[in-house]
């Protein structure tokens, strides 16, 4: 007579069935892809993002020839899971659509085939927790201010001549490196914009201790980083965590008076748009407009490669309610050294809400975004054609809201405010007249 063994199992209530053999894991033959994207300055990703038809997820669509796009190994209908190492799953379609929008010159996607996509029977955070490995975590950014007597609470030491992980960070405790968010230990991937791999221990040294000001340090887990390197992904700013950064980009809401908004904007000779003369009293100021202050983005549009006339059209277009996006000028600068987008830390809680409870925010066009809206919620990140000036004189004359008065000058300035007596810069007298 021959006994059988029996195989009793107890229930583990974390794991939801009384079975572990039963325990769906993720399939170890499907791997999401990462598709590193590259454009340069003033120049589209080249494929186009929507809900797919079961609004489960986000699909890739129009993958247009010879983008960085296509470059990266993006295909057709791949379906989006993260956008620089930040899950998508959760989030609304206009947020997606952000953080594509203003992650500067690289951007991380992590996607997933059709196919593959639609047999998965794990949760989808799981498979990407799944393709990092368990030691992952995020880089850090983290803004490091001299402590009068002890300095930086920082040194740093060789430790390889690869390109990862060259250099480690010790820390003093309770240091300002410390109290920054630099943990002994950690990876230097780059300190003021400047990549660690191209630096010597004395070339660096000599960055560290040439002034007083603070530093800004991109730093990560040595296990971390050698799961990057496992995964062959380069480290960037756009795949960290603001840590304590000191200038961040604000939202205001405005809705438009009888008087108008009450601001001035002035594209200056550096390109850049700047918002003025803050009236006092003005929708403007209510909402902690400040002069002096750049203008980043206009309803969470990205604005700043824009001609005056555009961003004046952004601003009409939105009627009497409109979002802006600035920072001062200070910070504007901070991030232009650090070679990063101000906004692409953005708080997402400062995300506008859409007029009228449908509970969705529709993209304006923005040069190099063809947007369209519809059940399926389309975005395209695609090149517009260049359009001639008015009357083909090739001047391009600023759009004004109605009643508005504007200042022309070589610093083209557009006033958002309710008519009234104003001279013109070149001190003539004349006003140019209001345009509808």
């Amino acid at each position: 007579m021959v006994k059988c063994n029996e195989l009793t199992f107890t229930f583990n209530p974390k794991e939801g069935i009384d079975n572990p053999a039963l325990v769906i894991k993720p399939d170890p033959t499907i791997m999401p892809r990462l598709c590193l994207l590259k454009r340069s300055e003033c120049q589209t990703f080249g494929f186009h993002l929507r809900l797919d038809q079961r609004g489960r997820g986000y699909e890739i669509t129009n993958v247009e020839p010879w983008s960085p796009a296509v470059q990266s190994g993006l295909k057709a209908e791949d379906r989006l899971l993260e956008v620089n190492e930040e899950n998508v799953d959760k989030m609304e379609f206009n947020e997606v659509v952000r953080k594509i929008q203003s992650c500067g010159p690289h951007l991380f996607l992590l996607v997933l085939r059709k196919e593959e996509y639609d047999q998965m029977a794990v949760d989808l955070q799981t498979l990407c927790r799944a393709s990092k490995g368990d030691s992952w975590s995020r880089p850090r950014l983290c803004h490091v201010s001299r402590d009068p007597e002890h300095g930086l609470g920082m040194s740093f030491s060789f430790v390889s001549a690869g390109e990862w992980a060259r250099f480690s960070v010790s820390t003093v405790t309770d240091g300002a490196a410390e109290k920054a968010g630099v943990r002994t230990g950690d990876a230097l991937v780059w300190i003021n914009g400047v990549s660690a791999s191209v630096l010597t221990l004395a070339s660096l040294s000599r960055m560290v201790n040439k002034s007083g000001d603070p530093v800004t340090v991109l730093v990560v887990e040595p296990v971390s980083a050698s799961c990057y390197v496992r995964r062959k992904v380069p480290i960037f700013p756009e795949l960290a965590e603001n840590i304590n950064l000191p200038h961040a980009a604000k939202t205001m809401r405005l809705e438009r008076r009888r008087e108008g908004y009450g601001f001035l904007l002035r594209q200056e000779r550096v390109k850049t748009h700047v918002l003025r003369e803050v009236d006092a009293g003005s929708a403007a100021e209510d909402v902690g407009m400040t002069d002096g202050d750049v203008l980043l983005a206009v309803n969470e549009e990205p604005v700043e490669e824009l001609e005056h006339e555009e961003v004046v059209n952004r601003i009409r277009a939105s009627g009497d309610r409109v979002t802006l996006t600035s920072i001062s000028a200070e910070g504007r600068r901070f991030y232009r050294t650090l070679g990063i987008s101000p906004l692409l830390f953005l708080d997402d809680s400062a995300s506008p809400t859409a007029l009228g409870g449908s509970g969705h925010v529709v993209p304006d066009l923005l040069q190099g975004v063809q947007v369209t809206w519809s059940q399926t919620c389309s975005t395209g990140f695609r090149s517009r054609g260049p359009r001639p000036a008015p009357g083909g004189s090739g001047l391009v004359v600023p759009d004004l809201l109605q009643g508005d008065q504007v200042s022309w000058s070589p610093t083209c300035s557009t006033g958002f405010r309710s008519r009234g007596p104003r001279p013109a810069l070149w001190g003539s007298g004349l006003l140019v007249p209001d345009l509808l």
